[in-house]
Formats: C-alpha cells, structure tokens, sequence
C-alpha cells in the first residue's frame, strides 16, 4: 500500500515537472512576467491610478497569485531540488517581497516585482551569451577597476594638495578631489566647469589634467571595451565548437548504426552461404 501510494505520488510530480517545464506554460509565464511588467509602470502614474486603480490593484494581486502557485507546483515537483535552480531562488525571493504588506516603507519595494522581467535573460539565447560574457569578463574588469583605482587615488591626493587651497569645494578633501576627478573622467562639464576655472588662478593645471583625462577616460574606456569584445569572441567561439561537438557526435553515432547493420547484414550473408555450402554438400 505505501508503496503503490509512492508511486502515485511520483508519477504526479513527474506530471507536475512536465506541466511546468511546457514550452506553452512557460511562455504564458512570461507573457504574465511582462504584462505585470507593464502594470507597474502603469500604476506610477497619478492619472492612470486616479482612473483604473482599482483595475490595477486587483491585476496586482491575480498576477501574484499565478506567481504564487507557479512556485508552489515547481516546489511540489521538484522538492529540495527547487533550490539549486539560481532563478528560482530569485523568483523566490521577488515574490516573497511582492507579498508584503502594502503600507509604509515597504510599499516601495513590493515594485521590485518588476525584476522578474529579467528572467527573459534565461529564455533568449543570444542574450544569455550576453550575460555569460558579461559574467566571465568580471575577473578582468576588477582588475581593471583595481589599477583605476589606483590612478584615481593618486591623482587625488595631488590635486588636493596642489589645488584644495583655492578651490576647497572641488578639491578642498580627498572626498572632493574623487568626486571632481570622476566627473572630469566622465567629461561632464570638465572644461568650462573645472579645469579653465582653475587655470584661472594655476595656468599650468592642463598639465595636470590633460593626462588624467587621457589614461582615464580613453584608455580605461578601452580597456574595459577590449575585455568585452575578447570575452564575447571567445564566447561565440566555445558555443561554435559545442555545436561542432554535437555534429560530430551525431555523425558518429549515425556512422556506427551504419557500421552495425552492415556487420549484421555481413553475418547474414555468411550465414546464406554457409547455408548453400551444406546443401550443395547433401547433394540437394
């Protein structure tokens, strides 16, 4: 009995597991994903709330409740499995935050629903190459990030010594002299806002400035773009050479089903003549 109870328990999960690994079920997921998407943004406005919040509202709450019971079937059909799905820990945790109670702070981050949007990411190939990119070319970017950091921290305190007495709200602390320099490196207003004013009083200060710019804004910006374009490149590389991989497979295991009933087919006609040497010895 508790046996056949077992079973019956599996075969439900097993059905469970295929419901929601449906190619229908999860497009009408997201299909929901990005019309909950859309609702969000609807509701941040005063004129459309003033007009269908109630719509809105009750929207809100059935959307949540299809999350809900997404969760619950995948968590019925894949038990303690659940969790070493990365995105369903994220969904997990969206949902889990769209179920606080709508009042105080809290109504703010009932908005971070609309992260499940993301999960597009997981669905569209060519973006999840984007990600994995993105993802594999983090270990050079700290290292990037590191050695700017240090270029910053350098340039910093120069400026703050050469150029904090007279101009105390850009470099007057060390704090300032970053915050200056990083908006130099974006060039926002780095001319007429910054450097020609200090010139003013340190006509010498291109010197200064000129070069920061330059190891700073192009050739970091560089830096960072190579590493993108390299891990990109190499990422296109290693999905060319699996699907390579699986052709090859392919062709191999087709070329061995060949082999095989060619083998067979040889065993047979040795058989045939084994046959035909016996009768023509029986005289037949």
């Amino acid at each position: 009995m508790d046996e056949m109870t077992e079973n019956t328990s599996q075969t439900s999960r097993d059905k469970a597991r295929a419901f929601v690994e449906r190619k229908a079920v999860t497009n009408s997921i997201l299909g929901v994903i990005i019309f909950n998407a859309i609702t969000l943004g609807m509701s941040t406005s005063h004129v459309i709330m003033a007009e269908i919040g109630g719509l809105l509202n009750v929207i809100d709450k059935v959307v949540l409740t299809i999350f809900v019971a997404e969760l619950l079937v995948k968590f019925y059909a894949y038990r303690w499995s659940f969790f070493k799905n990365a995105w369903n820990i994220f969904d997990l945790l969206v949902v889990s935050i769209g179920l606080l109670p709508d009042r105080g702070g809290l109504s703010a981050l009932r908005g971070l629903r609309v992260i499940r949007a993301m999960r597009l990411l997981s669905v569209v190939p060519q973006m999840r190459a984007v990600v994995q990119a993105l993802l594999d070319a983090l270990p050079g970017m700290g290292a990037v990030i590191i050695m700017l950091s240090i270029v910053y921290y350098v340039f910093a305190v120069m400026a703050t010594l050469m150029y904090g007495p007279t101009f105390d709200v850009w470099f007057g602390t060390l704090g300032r002299s970053l915050y200056s320099l990083f908006q130099i490196m974006t060039l926002e207003s780095w001319s007429m806002g910054i450097v020609r004013p200090v010139m003013v009083e340190h006509p010498t200060a291109w010197a200064f400035f000129v070069p920061f710019i330059i190891i700073t804004a192009f050739s970091v910006l560089n830096l960072f773009i190579g590493l993108l374009v390299n891990t990109m490149q190499s990422a296109v590389e290693d999905e060319a050479e699996a699907e390579f991989e699986k052709l090859r497979d392919l062709v191999k295991s087709e070329t061995d089903l060949v082999d095989e009933h060619v083998l067979a087919m040889h065993q047979e006609i040795k058989a045939l003549r084994a046959e035909v040497v016996a009768m023509k010895g029986n005289g037949t």
